[in-house]
């Protein structure tokens, strides 16, 4: 892999199909070209620096899990080899390697499909109040970090701009119908069980994650990005300590420098340290280094 930190994605001769905060998707015809860069986002708001190897880590832990998985459920990627996608891709390939995914076409179904197997986050907020996590109870005495003794599904709105919103399984069938959505349900936590199961000896708790499913061809299938640390919280599992915060694979240095200098949250965002960079490239890296075994 590449040094470079790439965080403007301009290929020659491809059309642009969507781009958002982090990724880039390039319309081939019958197929996409999905494009990690090395782009950072925190509050909502796109970061002046890039993450060096944030975009190869994305990529290649979808990749690892799109294969793993495969058995389970179907899922959207072709190729994640630039150098055996079409021409006009590979043309590119010295901005494109490491960093992009040949994908299936389909219509995305309007939810995320939200699992958690551990009380944290927004989750945890909710269950200090109510009791409740997006409605569901749970057991008294639960401390924040705890895992659940069954994973929940907590589904929320899929928004095209602002904050995702927690909705009931009964609004969630209300969008996709009931059939679809108990598969989408049942689905995502197998999954998400399977690669729990996985990761665990490998050092990572997988404490929730988020999957996006599609209809391509009449099938449910899943698509986006999976089980990385931008799309689910991955503790290091020696360090897992409930009762307090958990330490995270994932740009948690970079949240925490914003937090300390007292920015407002509102754009033009401040510059972040090269240790803050650093630390953040090393803390992608590692997940995908415990995951796999090898490095970027």
């Amino acid at each position: 892999m590449t040094d470079a930190t790439l965080t403007k994605i301009e290929p020659a001769g491809l059309k642009r199909f969507s781009a958002g905060k982090v990724r880039d998707i390039f319309d081939l015809g019958e197929h996409l070209l999905i494009v990690t860069s090395d782009r950072i986002s925190a509050f909502d708001v796109v970061l002046p620096q890039g993450i060096p190897h944030k975009g190869a880590a994305l990529t290649q832990i979808s990749r690892f899990w799109f294969e793993r998985t495969a058995g389970l459920v179907p899922n959207h990627m072709i190729e994640a080899d630039v150098d055996k996608m079409p021409g006009e891709v590979r043309a590119n390939a010295d901005i494109l390697h490491g960093r992009s995914m040949l994908v299936k076409k389909g219509k995305v179904f309007p939810v995320e499909c939200v699992v958690r197997g551990y009380i944290a986050g927004s989750g945890w907020k909710e269950y200090q109040k109510s009791g409740t996590v997006c409605g569901i109870k749970l057991p008294e005495g639960l401390r924040h970090g705890d895992r659940l003794e069954e994973p929940i599904f907590t589904p929320t709105t899929k928004a095209e701009v602002g904050h995702d919103e927690p909705i009931t399984f009964e609004q969630m069938c209300d969008r996709v119908g009931r059939e679809t959505a108990m598969i989408l349900r049942d689905r995502s936590i197998e999954v998400y069980n399977a690669a729990r199961e996985y990761a665990l000896p490998k050092g990572i708790i997988i404490c929730d994650t988020k999957f996006e499913w599609a209809d391509i061809g009449g099938e449910i299938t899943l698509v986006d990005e999976l089980l990385t640390p931008d799309s689910s919280r991955f503790w290091p599992a020696e360090k897992w300590t409930p009762g307090s915060p958990q330490e995270s694979f994932d740009k948690q240095p970079v949240r925490d420098y914003l937090e300390s200098i007292g920015w407002n949250k509102q754009p033009p965002p401040p510059d972040l340290p090269d240790e803050v960079v650093e630390q953040t490239s090393g803390r992608y890296r590692e997940a995908y280094h415990r995951l796999t075994g090898s490095e970027l």
